[in-house]
């Protein structure tokens, strides 16, 4: 197995570091986690121009026409950037639904949106606080109508449709309702990280249609999530990997007792751990971008590995940061805490990393 990516994949890395280097400096996540902007609108359309949001989408739906392992290093780029935009919810989420579920019509009238980035999509799978459970979902869809309300909801706020689970039946389904018509009730809600909006929807009977075969909607979820645990975590692993250079670049310019802080063997060590677990998180990633781009069976294992891994990198370089920054870690004028916030929302986004561990044992005693 070769995991070594091609010439041409790592130019289209490059290529996404330097815009984003360009154009989405921390400054921008910071702007809009400091103002009432939901995101940022005009790096969402240099991206969409960049060809990223359509980047697997096939090219007779408008899209790029890449694969999954030019999509990963974008993902990892865009997770060092902490980019203020919808693209986990929209790229990895509601078009990965469209993707593997969607009719021929119904790929006709929402791909060519998604990839230019005139749509925002979203998926709505929680109903509240607590662990995600798909199995007791309460929302409902009857006669094309759905009932209930998802809580929360990332970038339902701002997104212009939505992928729903809701009860249909004795089963479950996966169903796509417009967030713009009647019936849709959308409040913002308060969120950790203020540079990705959350939302509550309610549904009032708002129409809805259903979006693969009916009833299957459970089964239809947990693959759509497998797939997006794996762009997630290359996104978290580039945040991580961001968030240890930050440290070392500061550590190295502090002084005390007439050398570096980071020469004492206590940060050493700690910078070590966050080192380790990066590299633990980019192996994980690998093997899952291997089995993602294959459509390989071991993606459902490979994904709950690449998940674990990636929360946990990301949240142990998010709160050693903030440490290894001293008392100015803790201030608001430093950048610490854009990592922090980030990689608590991402570590819950889909599901927790204790959440993806329970659903690894079951696939391994599945498998026995």
């Amino acid at each position: 197995m070769n995991l070594e990516f091609s010439e041409d994949q790592k130019f289209v890395q490059q290529t996404a570091r330097d815009y984003l280097s360009e154009h989405a400096g921390l400054d921008v996540c910071r702007a809009v986690l400091e103002s009432d902007q939901p995101y940022a609108a005009d790096l969402w359309k240099g991206v969409a121009e960049m060809g990223w949001l359509g980047a697997v989408i096939p090219e007779e739906h408008g899209g790029a026409g890449l694969g999954y392992l030019e999509l990963v290093l974008i993902a990892q780029e865009i997770g060092r950037s902490l980019a203020p935009i919808p693209f986990s919810s929209s790229v990895y989420l509601a078009t990965e639904a469209i993707l593997l579920y969607g009719s021929d019509e119904q790929k006709n009238r929402y791909l060519p949106r998604l990839a230019s980035g005139e749509a925002i999509g979203c998926f709505a799978l929680a109903e509240g606080p607590g662990e995600l459970d798909l199995a007791g979902t309460s929302v409902s869809l009857a006669d094309g109508k759905l009932t209930g309300t998802k809580l929360p909801v990332l970038d339902g706020d701002i997104a212009h449709f939505a992928v729903v689970l809701a009860k249909d039946g004795s089963g479950l389904s996966l169903a796509i309702v417009d967030l713009e018509g009647a019936g849709v009730t959308r409040t913002t809600i308060e969120s950790f990280d203020p540079s990705r909006s959350q939302a509550k929807i309610e549904f009032a009977g708002a129409a809805a249609e259903v979006l693969g075969e009916a009833g299957q909607g459970l089964v239809a979820a947990d693959r759509v999530l497998d797939r997006a645990a794996v762009l997630m975590g290359f996104e978290q692993v580039g945040g991580a990997q961001r968030a240890l250079e930050l440290t070392k670049d500061f550590t190295m310019g502090r002084y005390a007792f007439g050398r570096p802080v980071a020469s004492f063997q206590a940060l050493k060590h700690r910078m070590a751990d966050m080192f380790a677990a990066n590299q633990i998180a980019e192996s994980h990633g690998y093997y899952a971008a291997w089995a993602l781009s294959n459509d390989n069976e071991e993606l459902p294992m490979a994904a709950c590995g690449v998940r674990v891994a990636a929360s946990e990198a990301f949240r142990l370089a998010g709160e050693e940061t903030v440490q290894m920054h001293g008392g100015v870690g803790f201030t608001w004028e430093y950048d610490c805490q854009l990592f922090y916030r980030r990689a608590r929302l991402l570590g819950l986004a889909l599901g927790s990393a204790d959440e993806w561990r329970e659903k690894l044992v079951q696939r391994i005693q599945d498998a026995a």
